[in-house]
């Protein structure tokens, strides 16, 4: 089995990267093969809604990074979304990767994500994370994921990079929610 870790920031290693990371211990500790993924040197372009992913099922035409992550993402048993909170919603980066992610996976011959485990996670200055938790949990609903919890919502707080591990509540909800992760996909693997 495998989880996939998404970061949407802008930032290399930055506070959501961190957060990623320590939901990926306790998944990675229960023997769950890993990957952390980050946008930040990545080019994915908006979707144009050309609609030519329904011609060729499962494939988007614009020349950039998004095959390459799709691919991992379709590989993957668990995805995990983090997102800075950029003006009150989730970053430009990773909202782009899934508005083309659902619409390659709608326009397929088959839902390749049904019935994976969903998890996402966000980090703020101040304020935006409810709005940017449910913009990333629609993304799993809407392709019949399993989302599992954790102690809190998955949020944490920090703007400077690195700032995010001092939010001691934080980091252990972003860890509970690994433990749930690496559950029930021992769960789904029975």
């Amino acid at each position: 089995m495998k989880a996939l870790a998404i970061s949407g920031s802008a930032r290399a290693r930055g506070n959501t990267h961190l957060l990623l990371e320590k939901a990926l211990e306790p998944i990675a500790a229960a023997g769950i093969e890993v990957q952390l993924v980050g946008l930040h040197n990545k080019t994915i372009l908006p979707c144009t809604a050309c609609r030519k992913c329904a011609e060729d099922k499962g494939h988007c035409i614009l020349g950039d990074d998004f095959e390459e992550i799709y691919a991992q993402m379709v590989a993957a048993d668990a995805l995990l979304l983090g997102s800075p909170v950029y003006f009150g919603s989730a970053s430009p980066n990773i909202m782009a990767l899934l508005d083309r992610a659902g619409y390659v996976a709608y326009n397929g011959d088959a839902n390749p994500f049904r019935r994976k485990v969903g998890a996402a996670l966000v980090v703020a200055r101040r304020a935006g994370v409810n709005f940017t938790l449910a913009q990333l949990q629609f993304f799993f609903s809407i392709l019949n994921m399993v989302v599992p919890g954790s102690t809190y919502w998955p949020v944490a707080y920090g703007r400077e990079k690195g700032e995010v591990a001092s939010d001691a509540e934080g980091m252990r909800t972003a860890e509970e929610l690994g433990r749930n992760v690496a559950w029930l996909l021992a769960k789904l693997r029975d």
